[in-house]
């Protein structure tokens, strides 16, 4: 069954458009997370780098249920 999700807008619109869909209040924590985390590395903050640390939180998740938390995440960054 397909969900009624708004797709972000386009890339110039930047990844602050797209973070703003996420609902949750652990959506938005898990965003803040990532992102101090890629800022305190010395990193540049882009969909990549985000999208990166995403899938490493998803390889190593421990359940289904955080499983489908990040995958909701990476849905909304490529906004599906």
């Amino acid at each position: 069954m397909r969900q009624n999700v708004k797709k972000c807008p386009d890339r110039e619109s930047g990844l602050a458009a797209c973070f703003s869909k996420a609902t949750a209040t652990t959506q938005q924590e898990t965003l803040g997370m990532i992102v101090v985390e890629i800022l305190r590395a010395g990193k540049v903050l882009n969909r990549k780098a985000v999208c990166a640390s995403l899938l490493r939180r998803l390889e190593a998740a421990a359940d289904p249920e955080e499983e489908r938390h990040y995958h909701t995440l990476i849905s909304l960054l490529f906004g599906r």
